[in-house]
């Protein structure tokens, strides 16, 4: 099936593949296709990179797994169905695990804000 579980380090050699239009590119063209809660992940991970109070540590972290997600090549192509985006999933829930700690009640406010845009009918359960 692919990767489904990154380390710190892998995430972080994607940091370079970042850039704030790529993402927000990618996250539109496959919005639909990845599904609310991948959408949901991929912004609280994006506003904890954009805080200013979130460690350069897990920046590089969150760069990398956001790199990652918006690589057009990556180790299962984004176009295969269902699994397409089985790598992309893992490495944002990856980031998301390592960074926890820094993401508050009000990152997690403007995700679900942003997602309501996109999927007005998304339930987002905190877990």
């Amino acid at each position: 099936m692919g990767k489904t579980d990154f380390t710190s380090k892998e995430l972080e050699q994607y940091r370079k593949d970042f850039t704030d239009k790529d993402f927000w590119k990618k996250l539109q063209r496959f919005a639909v296709k990845a599904g609310s809660k991948a959408v949901y992940y991929a912004l609280v991970l994006y506003y904890t990179l954009m805080d200013d109070n979130t460690p350069a540590r897990y920046k590089a972290i969150i760069a990398g797994a956001l790199g990652y997600f918006i690589l057009p090549i990556d180790l299962i192509p984004d176009f295969i169905p269902f699994t397409g985006l089985a790598d992309d999933w893992a490495a944002l829930v990856a980031a998301i695990a390592y960074v926890s700690t820094a993401i508050t009640p009000d990152i997690k406010a403007k995700a679900r804000l942003k997602l309501k845009e996109w999927f007005p009918e998304a339930e987002v359960k905190e877990e």
